[in-house]
C-alpha cells in the first residue's frame, strides 16, 4: 500500500474537492483521499502506481503537483454512511440553488448583472454537489454523462451572460440598484458562509477545514465582489462597476464549466 501527497494550488473550497472526488471515482487501486483544503494539499492511499492518478488530477487543471509518496503498511479507513452524505450534499445544494433563484430574480430587477453572474456561480456550485449526489453509490457513467449536460448547461448561460455585458457597456442603461446589490450579496455571502460551516463540520473528525478557509473560497470573494460593486455603483452613479464585476464573475462560471467537462470524459 502507497501513500501520494500533493499539492493542489488551486484547490481552495469544497468544490473543487467535490470535482477530485468525481475525478477519481472509479478507481480500483484508491483506498482513501484525505483532503486538506486549509493547506490545499490531497493525500491519496493506494494500491500500485500513482502515474494514472498524478494524470486524472492534472487533467483537471487545478495546479496539481505530486510532492511524494510514501509506502504504509496498514491504515484506519475513514467511512461516512451514503445517508450522512446524502443529507449534507442535499442541504448544501439547496442552499445554492435557492440563492441562484433569488439572486437570478433580483438581478433582472434591479438590472444588476453582478447579481445574475453570482447567481450563476451559485448554480455552478449546485451543479458540483448535484453531481456528487449522483456519486454516491451510482455509476460513474451515469455520473459523467450529467457531469458533461451541466457543463455545457453553464457554459452557455455564461456565454449569453457576457452577451449581455457587452450590450450594456454600449447601449444606454440605468444605474442598477445598488441597495439590492449589496442587500442580496450580504445574503449571498452568509449563505456561502453556512455551506462551508456545514461541510467543515461534517468532516469535523478529519480536523482540516478551518474558519480561515471561508475567507479564501472563491464563491465568498466574488459575494464580497458584488458588495463592492454596489458601493461604487452609489458613489459614481455609474453602472460600470456592476459590468465589470459581473464580466469577471462570468469569465469563473466559464472556467468552473471546463472543470465540469471535463469530468465526462
Amino acid at each position: 500500500m502507497q501513500k501520494s501527497h500533493y499539492h493542489i494550488s488551486k484547490m481552495d473550497c469544497p468544490s473543487e474537492e467535490n470535482l477530485i472526488r468525481m475525478k477519481l471515482d472509479g478507481f480500483d487501486g484508491i483506498r482513501q483521499l484525505e483532503f486538506d483544503i486549509e493547506n490545499r494539499k490531497l493525500s491519496v492511499i493506494h494500491s500500485g502506481g500513482n502515474e494514472e492518478i498524478t494524470k486524472q488530477l492534472e487533467s483537471l487543471k487545478l495546479g496539481a503537483n505530486l510532492l511524494q509518496t510514501e509506502k504504509i503498511e496498514e491504515f484506519e479507513m475513514k467511512t461516512e454512511s451514503n445517508s450522512d452524505q446524502t443529507k449534507l450534499l442535499w442541504t448544501v445544494l439547496l442552499i445554492n440553488f435557492s440563492f441562484f433563484v433569488i439572486e437570478i430574480t433580483t438581478g433582472f430587477i434591479s438590472r444588476s448583472m453582478g447579481l445574475v453572474a453570482d447567481s450563476l456561480d451559485m448554480l455552478a456550485d449546485a451543479a458540483v454537489y448535484g453531481l456528487s449526489l449522483w456519486a454516491v453509490g451510482t455509476a460513474v457513467t451515469r455520473k459523467k454523462k450529467v457531469a458533461t449536460l451541466s457543463g455545457y448547461f453553464q457554459l452557455a448561460l455564461a456565454g449569453v451572460g457576457m452577451l449581455e455585458v457587452i450590450r450594456r457597456f454600449i447601449g444606454a442603461e440605468e444605474t442598477p440598484d445598488f441597495r439590492m446589490m449589496i442587500g442580496i450579496s450580504i445574503l449571498a455571502l452568509i449563505a456561502n458562509s453556512v455551506c462551508l460551516y456545514l461541510l467543515q463540520k461534517s468532516k469535523s473528525n478529519e480536523a482540516h477545514m478551518k474558519a480561515s478557509m471561508i475567507f479564501t473560497s472563491n464563491d465568498v470573494i466574488i459575494n464580497i465582489g458584488v458588495i463592492v460593486a454596489g458601493v461604487l455603483v452609489l458613489l459614481t452613479q455609474s453602472k460600470y462597476p456592476d459590468l465589470i464585476i459581473g464580466a469577471i464573475v462570468f469569465l469563473i462560471v466559464v472556467r468552473g464549466a471546463f472543470r465540469i467537462l471535463k469530468l465526462g470524459k
